[in-house]
C-alpha cells in the first residue's frame, strides 16, 4: 500500500504523530508521500525526495490518505480527493473530532490493523450545489452548505422548494443544508437532529428562525432542493464546508442535490457510531462536573 500524509501544520501534536506514523509505515515496508509543509516541519534529511510532494500529490496515486488534525483537515482531504474515491483515515489532533477515526495514542495499533486489511470503508453522501449567478461553478460539500446573511444584522427570507414544489419559507439568520455527516456540525448547534451517517437523507435546518414554527426538515437524498433569496437590499454568503465561499447580491437561486460520488472514510473494524456519540457528547455522564 501507498499512503498520502497531510496535516494541520498549526497543531503542536503533529510532529510526534507524523514521526510515529512514518516509523510504523517504514517498519511495515509501506510506501508513503508526505506533504512538503510537514517535511519542512520535521527538518532536512528525514525524508527522501520521492517521499515529499505537494498537498495535492498526497491524494493522487495513493491507496489511502491519512489526514492528521481536526475535522477541518478531513474536510480539506475530502476536497483534495474529489471524485477519486481514495479512502481517508482521520487522525484526531483537534478537540471534538466527529470525523476523525483514530486518536494519536491509537495510531500505531490502528495502522497495523489497516495494513493487515482489518478495516472497513464507510461511504458518505456528498452535496453538489450550483448557483444561478455562477453558472459554470459546481460546489461540493461533505458536511453542509450554508446560506447566511453576509455583513448585515438583519434577518433574511429564504424560500425552499423540493423537486420544484414550494415547501417552506424561513425568516431567519440563514439556512443549513446538511448531509448526515454534517448533522453533528453547524446543523446540530442550530437545533437540527443527529442523523446516522449512512442514512440516505438531507437535512434542512434554519439558523435562529424568527418564529417557533420554523422547524428543521429531513428529506430523501433523491430529492433536489432549491433555495431562493430575493431581497436585493442585502448580500448573502454561501459557504460550503466552511472552506469555499461566495458573497452575492440577491436574487440568488441555489440548487442542491446528491453528488454522483461519495467520500470514503476508513473505519476500524468493530467500532460503532453510537460509541462515538457517547464519547463526544458525554451521553450518560453528568456534564456539570466535566
Amino acid at each position: 500500500m501507498k499512503f498520502g500524509i497531510i496535516g494541520n501544520l498549526d497543531k503542536s501534536e503533529l510532529i510526534e504523530a507524523v514521526t510515529l506514523l512514518v516509523k510504523k509505515l517504514g517498519d511495515s515496508g509501506m510506501q508513503f508521500v508526505v506533504e512538503e509543509g510537514i517535511a519542512r516541519l520535521l527538518g532536512d534529511g528525514i525524508f527522501a525526495a520521492r517521499q515529499i510532494g505537494k498537498r495535492e500529490d498526497c491524494a493522487r496515486n495513493v491507496d489511502m490518505v491519512v489526514a492528521l488534525g481536526g475535522d477541518g483537515t478531513i474536510l480539506s482531504a475530502a476536497r483534495l480527493v474529489g471524485t477519486l474515491d481514495t479512502p481517508i483515515l482521520g487522525v484526531n489532533l483537534g478537540k471534538l473530532g466527529f470525523l476523525a477515526e483514530v486518536a494519536p495514542g491509537e495510531l500505531q495499533k490502528a495502522l497495523g490493523e489497516i495494513i493487515s486489511g482489518k478495516y472497513r470503508i464507510e461511504k458518505r453522501l456528498v452535496l453538489e450545489a450550483t448557483i444561478s449567478q455562477i453558472p459554470d461553478k459546481v460546489m461540493y460539500g461533505l458536511n453542509d452548505l450554508v446560506v447566511d446573511k453576509s455583513r448585515s444584522s438583519r434577518l433574511i427570507d429564504v424560500e425552499v422548494y423540493i423537486n420544484d414544489a414550494f415547501a417552506v419559507s424561513y425568516r431567519a439568520d440563514g439556512l443549513i443544508i446538511s448531509t448526515p455527516t454534517g448533522s453533528t456540525a453547524y446543523a446540530l448547534s442550530s437545533g437540527g437532529p443527529i442523523v446516522v451517517p449512512t442514512s440516505n437523507v438531507i437535512g434542512i435546518t434554519p439558523i435562529s428562525p424568527h418564529t417557533l414554527s420554523g422547524r428543521p426538515l429531513v428529506v430523501p437524498d433523491t430529492d433536489t432542493i432549491r433555495i431562493v433569496t430575493k431581497d436585493p437590499a442585502y448580500e448573502v454568503l454561501i459557504s460550503v464546508d466552511g472552506q469555499e465561499e461566495a458573497v452575492l447580491k440577491p436574487p440568488v437561486e441555489v440548487r442542491i442535490k446528491r453528488a454522483s460520488h461519495t467520500v470514503n472514510l476508513v473505519k476500524r473494524a468493530g467500532g460503532s457510531y453510537y460509541e462515538v456519540l457517547r464519547a463526544k457528547l458525554l451521553w450518560g455522564k453528568d456534564a456539570r462536573g466535566a
